[in-house]
């Protein structure tokens, strides 16, 4: 035991040292892309950026959006800082050398930078270009002008910007009243957006165009064009800095665009291919859409309940995108191309004619596929595995998809610290058959607009030998069904989700830590766990062009109430038993909020609260093992090592294997907050704190502090750190430095920590707590 402290203490030592070498050649670059201006040449001037002064007559609604813009027009950009420090311009310059070498070519092409003269700055220009955004904005005579400041090597720009009161919005009307879209035009003026006292804005008015022209192809308009409308302002009524507007159709306009369009025949080509064009196949019709295909592929009457486009219908732009989506959505295809052809004949009432063809190109019906993957669990557990997956596309005709994976994985817990034994081998099979619809006893024909609500049943079993401890048997099996509601809003609903677990081969060391903890005992003894689960989640964080945005997940869990009743129904002799095998009672609920701040596309604030709670009851004193809630480690309060917070203020006599299984609860709050912030191309760092931990619902005499009480507040474990990211698009590779600042196990007046001491070893080999995961924490 002494020796492998010494290794360890070794080990540590040379870590140092590679750290110190580190930060010494971070030292030096820093240091000298501070001096860059000796390189600038004699009759030049570094461009250090402009700065904007905008004043304004009267108070000006929305005025921050203006002075966006402006900004926004000032050009060139000066070149980018890191941490303060111009070292895309140094590399520039270090480049420029006669041999460069290899290093300097290499940090050049990553982040080097030409540089940015104040002699490239044409202000004459950038005033052109502010007067006219300032007149589509409704400020008609601004008064703008510039300066210049030099210093040192260096200088920058500044403009002066003198607004009078904008032109403001006093009627907005349509001329026209003769032809059918007419009428229509004027209906949709009934919710614009543009309302009077409003500030003259071009920018409105285009997307005023862009609105009606979406609304008049949901009423049949097939040929329609914004560009067909056209604005007039007339400021020649009012002696104040007010204007009529005026809408009306460009003359000379085609008839056949603002002609309305009815669908005359729907055609729908389930197999289709360039090589193969169908002109001899047969054709089925339902619900009057045709259904042409040689061979069946695809069986007509449940392939038209995806099809929302109606004959003898008007033309509706977005009813033709929904159908493309739930035709997508299926998964069965390749393409999906929807088309229109337009008819030379007129209807009486002076309609247009379309025919609608639908060409649907099939994925191939049947694939096996082979992966060797480095599987990182949010349990800190990593290991490889090795997966085997066979899927079957439209097994019935129908657009079902039948998947078998069989897996097998050895993992390890990595970061353990002492903990031993804290690996598993693993053998998996599982099938799951996916339905395109609603699978129930009673037929439910749904029309779901944005996508296709999906059915899936599953059946799987898995064998686990965590080394050691023990080997687990279990059986699962799922019925549920899952849709998105709209770009946003996803749902999955399980009504049924049944899961058989089997002990077995357990250690003297495994019975020892049983023994000690009834509650765990029986955690692992419940062998059904039987129920319904619900899964709700809106997500707008994958927009990265948003300013502000959240994600809000919930998920539901209630187990046992089925199989009491049941059991009762069945006149069952043990309430506590079903068939003869314990069953866990549980209500389950979290919820999940995330809140994005993004400064620039990179540059952002994270920030995420998580709430927990399970409320074991029956026959249930506590949560089933695989059920129950843990803190630390990457996903976690990262200053902390996994599973090694909690609950509440317990803390095991030593880091062991008993503690893994010790250190969980029924309830579990989080907090963390996260900038992260771009360094160089594909890395990335971030500074972050966390705050959390879990607790129990009930007491038990095995983990003393760990039930919940009123001060739980001062039971949390808090963390901070930071961390470097290499994110590459399609992966992120997450490295995280963390040390605690408040370890709630302690006494109270010795929670908080005091003493930072980073230059002793030992003190870092305490506190510095290392993760490595994949993917960003939330």
């Amino acid at each position: 035991m002494k020796i492998r402290k010494n290794n360890y203490y070794e080990k540590c030592i040379a870590r140092q040292s590679c750290f110190g070498k580190i930060g010494f050649f971070l030292s030096l670059l820093i240091l000298s892309s501070c001096n860059v201006t000796r390189y600038i040449p004699e009759d030049e001037l570094l461009y250090t950026g402009a700065n904007l002064q905008v004043s304004e007559e009267v108070p000006v609604r929305r005025i921050k959006e203006v002075r966006e813009e402006l900004q926004s027009l000032t050009r060139p950009k000066p070149n980018s800082k890191i941490l303060g420090q111009y070292l895309g311009l140094w590399a520039y310059y270090k480049m420029q050398r006669e041999n460069p070498g290899f290093i300097n070519r290499f940090i050049f092409k990553k982040i080097g930078e030409e540089p940015v003269y104040l002699s490239q700055v044409d202000a004459e220009k950038t005033e052109e270009l502010m007067a006219n955004r300032l007149e589509n904005n409704g400020f008609f005579f601004p008064e703008i002008s510039s300066s210049f400041r030099r210093k040192q090597k260096k200088g920058d720009v500044s403009y002066q910007v003198s607004l009078d009161a904008p032109y403001t919005l006093k009627t907005y009307q349509y001329e026209r009243d003769s032809l059918p879209i007419d009428k229509d035009i004027r209906d949709l003026l009934s919710s614009t957006q543009i309302k009077a006292g409003d500030r003259f804005q071009l920018s409105g008015f285009k997307a005023e165009r862009e609105r009606l022209n979406t609304e008049l192809k949901k009423r049949g308009y097939y040929n329609f064009n914004p560009d067909f409308l056209i604005f007039d302002a007339d400021t020649n009524q009012y002696d104040s800095r007010e204007f009529d507007l005026f809408l009306r159709l460009k003359q000379n306009v085609p008839q056949e665009g603002i002609l309305p369009y009815q669908i005359r025949s729907i055609q729908v080509l389930p197999n289709y291919s360039l090589d193969e064009y169908g002109e001899n196949s047969d054709t089925t019709e339902v619900d009057g859409v045709q259904f042409i295909q040689d061979e069946l592929s695809f069986k007509p009457d449940l392939l038209r309940q995806y099809i929302l486009i109606e004959k003898g219908a008007l033309f509706d732009a977005s009813q033709s995108r929904l159908t493309s989506n739930r035709l997508s959505g299926i998964g069965n295809f390749r393409f999906v191309n929807v088309r229109y052809n337009q008819v030379e004949d007129t209807t009486t009432d002076g309609k247009g004619y379309l025919d609608a063809r639908i060409q649907l190109s099939p994925l191939d019906k049947r694939s096996l596929r082979a992966e060797l993957q480095g599987v990182s669990k949010s349990n800190n557990f990593a290991g490889p595995a090795l997966l085997l997956n066979y899927r079957n596309r439209n097994l019935f005709f129908g657009g079902e998809t039948f998947n078998l994976t069989g897996k097998v994985a050895y993992e390890s817990q990595i970061a353990s610290g002492e903990r031993e034994g804290l690996n598993a081998f693993e053998l998996g099979l599982k099938g799951d058959l996916i339905f395109p619809r609603v699978v129930f006893p009673i037929t439910i024909k749904e029309r779901f607009a944005y996508s296709v609500p999906k059915t899936k049943i599953s059946l799987g079993t898995e064998y686990q030998d965590r080394r050691g401890l023990y080997r687990l048997n279990s059986v699962s099996a799922t019925y549920g069904y899952f849709w998105n509601a709209n770009r946003f809003v996803y749902h999955e609903i399980t009504p049924v989700s049944i899961n058989f677990v089997n002990l077995s081969r357990t250690s003297p060391e495994f019975d020892e830590i049983l023994n000690a903890n009834p509650f765990l005992r029986q955690s692992f003894e419940q062998q059904f766990i039987a129920g319904i689960t619900y899964n709700f989640a809106f997500n707008k964080l994958m927009d990265k062009y948003r300013t502000h945005s959240i994600y809000f997940g919930a998920n539901l869990d209630l187990a046992g109430a089925g199989l009491r009743f049941l059991n009762e129904a069945l006149n069952g002799k043990n309430p506590n038993t079903f068939l003869g095998f314990n069953y866990a009672q549980y209500n389950k609920a979290d919820i999940d909020f995330r809140y994005y701040w993004r400064f620039t596309e990179e540059r952002l604030l994270a920030a995420r609260l998580f709430g927990g709670l399970g409320l074991p009851y029956g026959n249930s004193v506590s949560l089933p093992f695989v059920k129950q809630f843990f803190s630390g480690g990457p996903n976690s309060i990262r200053a902390f090592r996994i599973r090694s917070l909690g609950p509440g203020s317990f803390r095991p006599d030593g880091a062991s294997t008993a503690s893994f299984f010790d250190q969980a609860g029924d309830i579990r709050l989080e907090g963390n907050l996260e900038f992260r912030f771009p360094l160089v191309p594909y890395l990335k760092g971030a500074v972050f704190l966390d705050a959390g931990n879990v607790w129990l619902v009930n007491e038990n005499e095995a983990l003393p502090g760990g039930k919940i009480g009123k001060d739980w507040f001062k039971e949390l474990g808090v963390g901070t750190g930071i961390g470097l990211r290499v994110d590459i698009e399609f992966f992120v590779l997450r490295f995280d430095l963390a040390t605690p600042l408040r370890r709630p196990y302690l006494p109270e007046t010795q929670r908080w920590e005091k003493d930072f001491n980073i230059t002793d070893s030992e003190w870092r080999r305490d506190n510095l707590i290392f993760n490595f995961a994949i993917g960003y924490p939330f």
